[in-house]
């Protein structure tokens, strides 16, 4: 029998934009022209996250400014069609939306990012205040460090939901400082938790996080896995072996698994575990397939981590479930499509109901 999943609801705040990548077919070669590949698709930390979320059955509720362009319109309708309630959502008429650039290496792993993403200061102090009786009605608030410092520090004094944050990179992550003690979740990299506490090691840099009032920090150290610390103590889990495709958007699978675990109740150990999973199940995503193919896979979370089996590759998970099996198969466009490479393709591409892919 599947186990019963509670139906939660979880607000996001933090970024949307367009990702434009490029990932070169060799070796990438530095200040020359590289023969390879291009990809339009929806994204941003919050974004991202959100999707992912509403992937694992809960109900979303996205704040977010968005521009009046065409990636806006392509955006909202993408949002909207996985099922995220947008009606907290500013739409800004004579802004461009939020772009994010990125070149990774032939393996798939970032190399080099611009981001176009000053639209994010809209979502003001006084905008998050004619939100925040929905926001508290809410069972988690997840936010990234691309809202601004004030918006920050206002969600961290009128939040009485657990709070969830992803530090985004070094340089954004600076302004969760002030307002540690009101986070409930954490989730840095390794040189973000340095920067945080001045702690070089993770384990220390984790103990330094619940001293300063975190009450759960979860720690990605790349290929070595992800260190988890909470009151109960401190640990590692490993990743889960994975046929890497592209690495952009991993983290924000598995902030997506950590905040779906600790809102089902599961201890830090198996949230951790659950974002192992998601990264591993993330970075299998093909670029010239559409983002949600890989993010349907994260169904298979539900099941794994509730029968406590954390040693499977995320290719043994596809095949454990018929549904997602087919969910994993390469999506291909129609010809049109595939000869347009257009942006109403790559938004309008959705996942199943939840409901049909669990049965």
């Amino acid at each position: 029998m599947e186990p019963q999943v509670k139906k939660l609801h979880a607000v996001v705040a933090g970024g949307v934009n367009m990702d434009i990548c490029g990932k070169p077919a060799l070796a990438l070669r530095m200040r020359d022209s590289n023969p390879g590949f291009v990809s339009l698709k929806p994204g941003g930390v919050g974004r991202n996250i959100a999707h992912n979320l509403c992937l694992l059955g809960m109900d979303v509720s996205l704040i977010a400014a968005i521009g009046g362009d065409v990636y806006g319109s392509s955006l909202m309708d993408g949002c909207r069609s996985l099922g995220m309630d947008m009606s907290m959502a500013r739409v800004e008429p004579q802004r461009r939306s939020s772009t994010y650039l990125y070149v990774t290496d032939e393996m798939g792993d970032m190399c080099v990012g611009i981001a176009d993403m000053d639209i994010a200061e809209c979502v003001t102090p006084e905008h998050l205040a004619s939100c925040i009786d929905r926001i508290n009605s809410a069972d988690a608030l997840v936010l990234d460090t691309n809202l601004s410092a004030e918006a920050i520090r206002f969600l961290a004094a009128a939040c009485t939901v657990p709070i969830y944050s992803d530090p985004v990179s070094t340089a954004k992550a600076m302004k969760l400082l002030p307002v540690l003690d009101r986070i409930y979740a954490l989730k840095p990299n390794a040189l973000e938790a340095r920067y945080l506490t001045g702690e070089a090691e993770p384990e220390k840099a984790a103990e330094r996080f619940l001293e300063m009032g975190v009450k759960r920090v979860f720690i990605s150290l790349g290929t070595e896995g992800m260190l988890y610390a909470s009151a109960d103590g401190i640990g590692r889990v490993p990743c889960c072996p994975a046929n890497m495709i592209d690495a952009t958007g991993a983290g924000d699978a598995a902030m997506a698994a950590i905040v779906w675990g600790g809102t089902q109740g599961f201890s830090a150990q198996k949230c951790a575990a659950a974002a192992a999973k998601a990264g591993a199940i993330a970075v299998e995503c093909e670029l010239q397939t559409a983002p949600i193919s890989a993010h349907r896979l994260l169904f298979d979370i539900k099941y794994k981590i509730q029968k406590g089996d954390s040693s499977c590759s995320a290719k043994t998970m596809i095949s454990s479930y018929p549904i997602l099996k087919a969910a994993a198969s390469p999506f291909t466009a129609p010809p049109a499509a595939r000869k347009q490479k257009s942006l109403y393709w790559i938004s309008s591409v959705t996942a199943p109901p939840l409901a049909a892919a669990a049965r």
